[in-house]
């Protein structure tokens, strides 16, 4: 029985390398478990025979990431040797939703061939490394809000956008840590003259005066007849009538 993680995957890349295509690199592998989550053994045992049931219920995988696809091996429950390929994917098509990495239990939902719905994997804290190098192929919107981040993702390979719940209406957009938002650009105000010193008359910018006005007479005392305007010269005005 092999129990090394080394060993395990060896054992596995000598099982794919038989039916693998030329030029075929191997990345990544990964030992699952199905049925619900394993923090519920301890209640399962409770009941007389229940928590055997669900053990014997549980199946074995291996997922394998390679250059190209995402390969999926039955292991076997006693030994844990690889045995026949279930299911081929191509990286960018990898049918997992809902993945969760956490502290000791981490989970996902990958949808196996002639299952009705998704099937639940868990991954044991044991094999998170090789999880975190199988995110690569991981689609977009496919990883749980809640999911803790993934740490050893292959270099050159970003990880997808994680779907984030609809904010309510009016709600600010977060931040991204490390990146400050670039200061918003106001509008240059027109330029205000100073308020003149109290007590000082204000002084008009120069080139633009006050236009000149005439003051009241004082009371009793006609208006001073208007100048008229000078004619052109050699264009004088007609009479007035």
């Amino acid at each position: 029985m092999a129990i090394r993680r080394a060993k395990q995957k060896a054992q596995v890349i000598e099982k794919l390398s038989q039916v693998a295509p030329p030029g075929e690199a191997f990345i990544a592998c990964v030992h699952v478990e199905t049925g619900p989550s394993p923090w519920l053994n301890a209640v399962f045992d409770e009941v007389p025979l229940l928590g055997l049931i669900v053990a014997l219920t549980r199946r074995f995988y291996f997922l394998t990431l390679t250059n190209s696809s995402v390969v999926v091996n039955t292991a076997s429950r006693w030994t844990n040797r690889p045995g026949d390929v279930v299911a081929v994917y191509p990286r960018h098509a990898f049918p997992v939703s809902q993945v969760k990495r956490a502290s000791l239990w981490s989970r996902m939902y990958l949808q196996l061939p002639g299952e009705a719905k998704p099937t639940r994997l868990n991954i044991h804290r044991y094999w998170r490394a090789e999880m975190d190098q199988l995110s690569a192929a991981f689609p977009p919107g496919s990883i749980d809000p809640s999911s803790q981040p993934f740490e050893l993702a292959p270099q050159g390979q970003p990880y997808p956008l994680q779907q984030a719940y609809p904010m309510a209406p009016g709600q600010p957009y977060p931040q991204p840590q490390g990146q400050p938002y670039p200061p918003q650009q106001a509008y240059p105000a027109p330029p205000q003259p100073y308020p003149a010193p109290k007590g000082q008359p204000y002084v008009p910018p120069q080139g633009q005066p006050y236009p000149s006005q005439q003051p009241y007479p004082p009371q009793g005392q006609p208006y001073p007849p208007q100048q008229p305007y000078p004619a052109p010269q050699g264009q004088p005005y007609p009479p007035q009538r």
